[in-house]
C-alpha cells in the first residue's frame, strides 16, 4: 500500500457494508410506518376493514349495478350486508336466551361431574381444592370491586372506539365499493410518470391478491363453522350456534384461531357433558385442523395466495406480538401482498428486458 492511500477493503466487506446501511434504511421506514400505524391504529383498522368488506361486496354491486344506478345499487348491497349480520347475531342471541336456563343446570351438574371426576384416580384431587378455590375467588371480586368498576367504564370508553372504527369502515367501504377505481387512478396519476406504470402493476397484483385472500378465508371460516355446528349439535352440546360463530371469526387467524375456538368448544362440552363429549371435542380439534391444512387451504387459497405454512406461521406469531388480535389478523394478508408486488414487479422487470433484447437494433442515423 503506498503512503497516503486509502486502505485496501475486501470486495466481500464492501458488499455486506453496502447491503447493511440500506438494510438499516428500510428497518428505520419500517419501523417508522409501524409506528405511525401504531398511532393511528383505529385508522388503519377501519381502512383495513374497509378494504375487507369492499372485497366481499364490491362483485355483488357490480351485478346489481346491471340494472339499478351505481349509487343505488352500492346502497342496496351494503343495508343487505348489514342486514344478513344483524340477522345472525339476532340468532346467535336468541339461541343463547333460548338455553340459559338448561345452560346453568347444565354447567351446575357438570361442575359437580368434573369434582367429582378430579377426586377420583389418577388425579385424587383434594375435595376442597376447589371449594377454596370457588372461596378466593368470591373473596377477589369483593375485595377488587372498584378496580372492576374502572374496568367496566374502560370497556365502555373501548366499545364507543369499537364502533367509531366500524362507522369509519363502513363510510370506506361506501366510496371504494362505488368509485375505487377512480379513486386509485386518482393516486396514480400523482406519482412520478416513471413510476406510473409500476404502481399500477403492484396496486392490481395487491388488490387481486387482496381479494383472493379475502374470498378464501371467509369461504374457509364459513365450512369451518358448518362442521363445528353440525358436529357440536349431533353431540349434544349447548351453544352450538354461539360456538360455531366463534369458530367462524378465530379462523380468519390461520393455523392457531381454529384450535382455540374449538378448546373453547371442549370446554364447554366437559362442563355440559362430561369427559367423553369433551374428548371427542378436542379429536374434532385435530380432524378440522388436518381437513383445513390439507384440503381447504390448499384448494382455496393456494391460486392467491402462496406461502409456506412456516411463513404464515411466523407471520401470525410477530403479528400478534406487535398488534394484538388485529395484528394476528392483517399479518398473512400484509405479507401476501407485499409478496404478490414483489413477485409482478419483478417478472414486469424480467420482460422488459427480454423485451429490449429481442427488439432489433435501433439503425436510424446509420450510413448504407
Amino acid at each position: 500500500m503506498q503512503p497516503g492511500s486509502a486502505p485496501a477493503v475486501a470486495p466481500l466487506l464492501r458488499t455486506a457494508a453496502a447491503y447493511a446501511w440500506r438494510v438499516l434504511v428500510v428497518g428505520g421506514l419500517v419501523y417508522a410506518l409501524f409506528a405511525v400505524l401504531g398511532r393511528f391504529h383505529e385508522i388503519g383498522v377501519a381502512v383495513f376493514l374497509g378494504l375487507v368488506i369492499t372485497a366481499l361486496l364490491r362483485p355483488v354491486a357490480d351485478i346489481v349495478a346491471k340494472g339499478l344506478p351505481r349509487p343505488l345499487a352500492v346502497a342496496l348491497t351494503l343495508l343487505g350486508g348489514i342486514a344478513l349480520v344483524l340477522g345472525i347475531l339476532a340468532l346467535v342471541g336468541e339461541a343463547v336466551a333460548g338455553e340459559r336456563t338448561t345452560l346453568v343446570r347444565e354447567f351446575r351438574e357438570g361442575i359437580g361431574r368434573i369434582e367429582h371426576w378430579l377426586e377420583q384416580p389418577p388425579f385424587r384431587l383434594n375435595p376442597r381444592a376447589l371449594t377454596d378455590v370457588q372461596s378466593r375467588i368470591g373473596e377477589f371480586l369483593s375485595s377488587h370491586r372498584s378496580t372492576l368498576v374502572s374496568e367496566a367504564v374502560s370497556g365502555a370508553h373501548r366499545l364507543v372506539a369499537v364502533l367509531t372504527t366500524l362507522a369509519l369502515a363502513l363510510f370506506s367501504s361506501v366510496f371504494f365499493i362505488h368509485s375505487g377505481d377512480r379513486q386509485w387512478g386518482w393516486f396514480r396519476d400523482q406519482l412520478p410518470p416513471s413510476a406510473r406504470v409500476r404502481a399500477d402493476v403492484g396496486g392490481r397484483a395487491a388488490w387481486r391478491t387482496f381479494t383472493g385472500y379475502t374470498h378464501g378465508i371467509v369461504l374457509v371460516a364459513a365450512t369451518n363453522a358448518v362442521l363445528v355446528g353440525i358436529a357440536l349439535w349431533l353431540l349434544g352440546v349447548p351453544l352450538a350456534v354461539p360456538l360455531a360463530l366463534l369458530e367462524f371469526m378465530a379462523a380468519f387467524i390461520p393455523l392457531i384461531g381454529s384450535p382455540v375456538a374449538l378448546a373453547v368448544a371442549a370446554v364447554v362440552a366437559l362442563a355440559a357433558k362430561g369427559p367423553l363429549v369433551a374428548g371427542i371435542v378436542i379429536a374434532l380439534i385435530v380432524v378440522i385442523g388436518q381437513i383445513e391444512g390439507h384440503l381447504l387451504h390448499p384448494l382455496v387459497m393456494s391460486w392467491a395466495v402462496r406461502l409456506h405454512p412456516l411463513v404464515v406461521a411466523i407471520s401470525v406469531i410477530a403479528g400478534s406480538i406487535a398488534a394484538g388480535i388485529v395484528g394476528a389478523v392483517v399479518a398473512v394478508p400484509l405479507v401476501s401482498v407485499v409478496w404478490a408486488v414483489h413477485t409482478s414487479l419483478r417478472e414486469a422487470r424480467a420482460a422488459e428486458r427480454a423485451a429490449a433484447e429481442d427488439s432489433p437494433p435501433d439503425r436510424a442515423g446509420s450510413a448504407p
